[in-house]
């Protein structure tokens, strides 16, 4: 199985994920993994296409993550695509308790960086995307979708965190209806 995790910043991708990979003994890839150099410096295009070509070769992987330069590459590889479409109230909750998380305990996140308290006011904060992405997401998700390239993902969208889980407890079980 190679499956790929999506959803607006917040949603939960990256802990979905680990727990599919966990549950189904895959690799997890983390896409912000390969994209955040340290100090919060993005990496060039052709270095993360190539990280995600390379971390995305194998037979089997869980990936999570967003991003629309890699976006060919993982789509395209992937058979399942699990949506996590949440509310709005829904995605800035978890957004806004994550990222304060964060900052108290110090949490190291990619090459050495961290979220600091000056980084969520001002239109970079990730608390600020969430919300003005938030719609634009979905519409350009449920397009993609609709397209020709991507008829091959089998897509699990999810409209509510009880949904996932109770679609992630159904791995655990043999059941004809979760994905091979």
């Amino acid at each position: 199985m190679r499956l790929v995790v999506i959803g607006v910043s917040g949603s939960g991708k990256t802990t979905l994920a680990r727990q599919i990979a966990r549950t189904l003994a895959l690799p997890h890839v983390e896409l912000d993994a390969l994209y955040w150099e340290a100090n919060w410096q993005a990496a060039s295009r052709p270095v993360f296409r190539g990280r995600v070509q390379e971390a995305t070769a194998g037979d089997a992987w869980v990936v999570d993550g967003n991003y629309s330069q890699s976006r060919n590459i993982v789509w395209s590889r992937a058979t399942h695509l699990v949506w996590l479409d949440y509310g709005l109230i829904s995605v800035m909750g978890r957004v806004l308790w994550r990222t304060a998380c964060r900052i108290f305990l110090q949490q190291e996140l990619w090459n050495g960086n961290r979220e600091s308290v000056r980084g969520i006011f001002g239109r970079d904060s990730i608390i600020w995307y969430a919300y003005t992405s938030h719609r634009s997401h979905r519409e350009k998700y449920l397009a993609l979708l609709s397209t020709e390239e991507f008829r091959h993902l089998t897509v699990n969208r999810f409209k509510r965190p009880r949904e996932a889980s109770v679609w992630l407890q159904s791995l655990y079980q043999p059941n004809p209806a979760a994905p091979q």
